[in-house]
This record gives structure tokens, C-alpha cells and sequence, in this order.
């Protein structure tokens, strides 16, 4: 289980460490399971974040009611 309160950035570096040994090959089955575990948690964690910190992006935007703001709109970035 990742802990809620690690930043995306220290969660990210731990997830490719993890892919790094998984890659390498050369640890035992439990070990590697143990690895595979705890890279999905962390894929997890971090696709939350990402999800999270999505939903906080606003576009501001100049209309003739003033600014507002809407929604992040990855297909029109």
C-alpha cells in the first residue's frame, strides 16, 4: 500500500526503480512479485494524482460576462 501522503514525484521515481529491477531480471519470483505489487500500487497512486490534479485545471477564459473558467480540455490543448 503507498502511502497518501508521498508526492507524485517521489512516487514516480519509486515506480521506475521498481521497472528497473523487474527489467534487470535477476530476482527471485517472490521478490519480482513483490516488485509487480508495489509498481501497480504506484501506478495507481500516481494516475490518481494525475486524475486529481486534471480535475483542478481551469481555463481561464476572457468572454463579455468576464472571466470564467471551465473545465481542461485535453483534446482542444
Amino acid at each position: 500500500m503507498v502511502d497518501k501522503e508521498l508526492q507524485f514525484e517521489d512516487a514516480l521515481q519509486r515506480l521506475e526503480a521498481v521497472v528497473k529491477k523487474l527489467e534487470a531480471g535477476n530476482v527471485a519470483l517472490d521478490e519480482a512479485l513483490a516488485f509487480y505489487e508495489e509498481g501497480i500500487d504506484l501506478i495507481r497512486f500516481c494516475n490518481e494524482r494525475l486524475d486529481a490534479a486534471q480535475l483542478r485545471v481551469d481555463i481561464l477564459r476572457n468572454t463579455s460576462e468576464g472571466f470564467v473558467t471551465e473545465p481542461f480540455d485535453k483534446e482542444k490543448a
